[in-house]
C-alpha cells in the first residue's frame, strides 16, 4: 500500500529518522564504494611499478652477472682482449637493436602483448645460457637476450608514464632505475657467492637470470592496456573504461581525451616539434650511461689496478651499492625537487672526480676510492632520470619508438665504452681512461644544461604540446 503524503509532501507512516537513515546509509555505501575503488588503483599503481620495474631488475642482474664470470668465460672458451670486450658487451648490442624495434611495435600494436612477448623471448634466452659451449654461442644468447631488454625500455617506461599520476609520475617510473641498481648490485652479490663459496660452473651463474624472470612473466599475465595508446587508436569507449577502472585522479583521466589520433612514424622524432626533445634525451642518457657501464662492468680488475685487493669484488660490490644510494635518493626527491636539479650538477661532479683520478695517478688508493664512490653516487643520481624523460617529452605516437630511439643511442656508448675499456686500460693507461670518461661527462652536463626542461607534475599532453616545453 502505497505511503500517504502529509504537510510538506512528508510521507506518512514513514519516520523521519528511518528515512534520513536510508539517506546516510546510501551516502555510505557510495563512499565505501569509491574507497574500494581508489584502493584498487592504488594497488594495481603498485602492481604495474613492481611488473615494470621488475624488467629493469632483470636488465641490471644480466649487465652485471657477466661482469663476475668474464675472466672464467675468458679462460675456459681462450678468448682475446677483445673477445672478452666483445662478450661483454653482447647484451648492449642486442639492446641496440631491440629498442626500436620493441618501441615501433608497441607504438602500433599496443603495449599490453609486447609486454609479455619480449618477457617470453628473454626466458628462452635466459634458459640457453646454461647450455652454450662456445664464445659465439654465448655472444648469439646474450645478444638476443639483449633484444628482449631493449624491448623493454620502449615498452615498459612508455606504459609506466601513461598511467601514473602526474604527481607521483616521476617516482613511480625512477623506480625502475632503483630495480635497475637492485639487479646490478645483486649480481655481483649472487656472482661473487657462487664463485668464491661454491666454485659454480660461469653457466650457472649467468643462467640464474631465469628464475626473476620467469616470476615477473606470471606477474604481468592479466595488464591492461594503456587507455593513452587506445585513445590515440581511436578506441574511445575502450580508453575511457580503462581509465576510470584504473587511474584515479580526474585531472590525469582528464587529460587522456587531449589524444589526437596521429599515426607515429620515424621520422617524426627529428621534425621541427620533437628533434629537441629527440636530441636531449638520447645525448643525456649516452652521457652519462657510457661511463658508468665502462667502469662498472670491470670495476672488480679497475680498483685491482688501483691497488685495491688482488681480486677487488668486494670493492666492486661496494660502488655499485653507492650507487644504487643514490637513484635511491632521486627517486625519494624527483617530485618535490624537478628534474633538472638532480641531473645538471651531478654531472659536473662526475666530471670533476674522473679528472681527479686521471691526473692523479699515484693518488694513495682511499682517495681512489673515494671518487670511485662519489662519481658513482652522482653518476646514478642522473641515471634515475634517463628513463622519465623520454615518457614525458614525446608524445604518445612516438613515446615508444622515441624510447627506443634514445636507448639504442644509450647503448652504443654503453657498448663502446664497455668493449674498449679492457683495450684503454691496458694500451692507453687508467690515467687517459678516465680522463676521457671525464670528457664524456663534461658533453652530458652541457648538453643538460641547455636542453633539459622542468616536467614536474605537469600532464603528459601538456608537455608533448607544441611550445609545451
Amino acid at each position: 500500500m502505497p505511503a500517504r503524503c502529509g504537510p510538506a509532501g512528508q510521507a506518512v507512516g514513514v519516520h523521519p529518522y528511518r528515512r534520513h537513515e536510508g539517506t546516510k546509509l546510501v551516502v555510505n555505501n557510495a563512499v565505501e564504494s569509491t574507497a574500494r575503488g581508489s584502493a584498487a588503483r592504488r594497488r594495481f599503481l603498485i602492481r604495474l611499478t613492481v611488473v615494470v620495474s621488475g624488467g629493469m631488475f632483470i636488465d641490471g642482474y644480466v649487465l652485471g652477472i657477466v661482469g663476475t664470470v668474464i675472466g672464467a668465460i675468458s679462460t675456459e672458451l681462450d678468448m682475446s682482449v677483445y673477445g672478452e670486450g666483445l662478450v661483454g658487451a653482447s647484451a648492449l648490442i642486442g639492446i641496440f637493436a631491440g629498442g626500436p624495434l620493441g618501441g615501433w611495435l608497441a607504438d602500433k600494436f599496443g603495449r599490453k602483448p609486447m609486454f609479455t612477448i619480449d618477457l617470453g623471448i628473454f626466458v628462452v634466452g635466459s634458459v640457453l645460457q646454461f647450455v652454450v659451449d662456445s664464445s659465439w654461442q654465448l655472444f648469439a644468447v646474450r645478444l638476443l637476450m639483449g633484444v628482449a631488454i631493449g624491448a623493454e625500455y620502449s615498452i615498459g617506461w612508455p606504459l609506466m608514464a601513461e598511467f601514473a599520476p602526474a604527481r607521483l609520475r616521476g617516482r613511480c617510473m625512477s623506480f625502475a632505475e632503483v630495480a635497475w641498481y637492485i639487479g646490478f648490485v645483486m649480481a655481483f652479490v649472487v656472482g661473487y657467492v657462487l664463485t668464491t663459496a661454491h666454485s659454480a660452473d660461469w653457466r650457472v651463474v649467468l643462467g640464474t637470470s631465469t628464475l626473476p624472470a620467469v616470476v615477473l612473466f606470471v606477474g604481468r599475465l592479466g595488464m591492461p592496456e594503456s587507455p593513452r595508446w587506445l585513445m590515440s587508436k581511436g578506441r574511445t569507449e575502450e580508453a575511457e573504461r580503462i581509465a576510470d577502472a584504473w587511474i584515479e585522479d580526474g585531472a590525469d583521466r582528464a587529460d587522456i581525451t587531449g589524444e589526437q589520433q596521429r599515426r607515429g612514424t620515424f621520422g617524426m622524432l627529428f621534425s621541427a616539434r620533437h628533434w629537441r626533445a629527440t636530441a636531449f634525451i638520447s645525448l643525456f642518457w649516452f652521457c652519462t650511461v657510457t661511463p658508468y657501464f665502462a667502469i662498472a662492468t670491470f670495476s672488480a680488475s679497475v680498483l685491482a689496478q688501483y691497488g685495491l685487493g688482488e681480486d677487488g669484488l668486494a670493492g666492486a660490490i661496494g660502488v655499485n651499492g653507492v650507487a644504487l644510494a643514490g637513484v635511491v635518493v632521486s627517486c625519494l626527491l624527483i617530485d618535490r625537487l624537478g628534474r633538472r636539479k638532480l641531473i645538471i650538477p651531478q654531472q659536473w661532479v662526475c666530471a670533476v672526480v674522473l679528472v681527479i683520478i686521471g691526473l692523479w695517478t699515484s693518488a694513495p688508493p682511499l682517495v681512489v676510492l673515494s671518487c670511485f664512490l662519489v662519481f658513482a653516487f652522482a653518476n646514478a643520481m642522473c641515471t634515475a632520470l634517463t628513463g622519465v624523460y623520454p615518457g614525458e617529452v614525446l608524445p604518445t605516437e612516438i613515446r615508444g619508438l622515441g624510447t627506443g630511439f634514445a636507448t639504442a643511442v644509450s647503448r652504443v656508448g654503453a657498448a663502446l665504452g664497455t668493449f674498449l675499456f679492457p683495450w684503454s686500460m691496458t694500451d692507453l693507461g687508467a690515467g687517459p681512461t678516465m680522463l676521457v670518461a671525464a670528457a664524456v661527462c663534461v658533453v652530458g652536463a652541457a648538453v643538460s644544461q641547455v636542453m633539459a626542461p622542468e616536467t614536474v607534475g605537469r600532464a603528459l599532453h601538456e608537455i608533448s604540446a607544441p611550445g609545451g616545453r
